[in-house]
């Protein structure tokens, strides 16, 4: 379940009252659309392609990745795949780990997407980091999109931080540790601030274009 127009309307209204450059933001996009993904392997997977990478080296990764699976990037078949096959795609060693460690997690059971659904962020955030392959913040990203928890937050996301810097006008970014912490005050609504922040840096990158 993710959140409803309504819920993203009323958090907005929040965050604009304790931060400017949120409400500024607002101010240009009015309620963001929220990104939803499904509930699966698939989810995860994408997330791991687009780790520490420019979005369009990873959406040609992607793209490759797709094709090869040809509809069916479940567990299995990547479990069945060779790492040639899957460096084929254009996927770091580690990349082609990660993908292949999550698969066995889900294959074993050891990582059981249905019981996220009904785990408190926390302890769903404890399930998905306990498998090798999912950092921080491929799990917030998962919280968000694919389980829509309004408060989930992908620490340490560059684009965040750097939407950031332009709507307070700053010279430099935060630090991620401070980004974080500057975050704190966004609670219960972090969720809806990273769409916010996404949503006024692609609303920049449209217009360059």
């Amino acid at each position: 379940m993710h959140p409803t127009r309504e819920q993203m309307r009323t958090a907005c209204e929040a965050l604009c009252a304790r931060d400017d450059a949120l409400a500024r933001a607002y101010s240009t996009l009015g309620v963001p659309e929220w990104r939803i993904q499904p509930a699966s392997y698939e989810a995860l997977a994408r997330t791991v392609v687009y780790q520490l990478i420019s979005t369009k080296a990873a959406d040609a990764i992607w793209a490759r990745v797709c094709d090869w699976a040809a509809g069916d990037l479940s567990p299995q078949r990547v479990m069945n795949a060779t790492e040639d096959e899957l460096r084929g795609c254009g996927l770091s060693r580690p990349k082609v780990r990660h993908l292949t460690t999550i698969a066995e997690a889900i294959a074993t059971q050891s990582l059981d997407i249905a019981l996220l659904h009904d785990m408190p962020d926390a302890e769903a955030r404890k399930h998905l980091t306990a498998v090798k392959g999912i950092g921080p913040w491929t799990a917030e990203l998962f919280l968000m999109c694919s389980l829509g928890r309004i408060n989930a937050f992908p620490e340490g996301d560059v684009g965040l931080m750097e939407s950031l810097r332009l709507l307070s006008q700053a010279e430099d970014r935060l630090t991620a540790k401070a980004f974080l912490t500057h975050a704190e005050s966004w609670r219960p609504y972090r969720g809806v601030a990273a769409h916010l922040l996404w949503g006024y840096i692609n609303h920049l990158r449209g217009n360059a274009r």
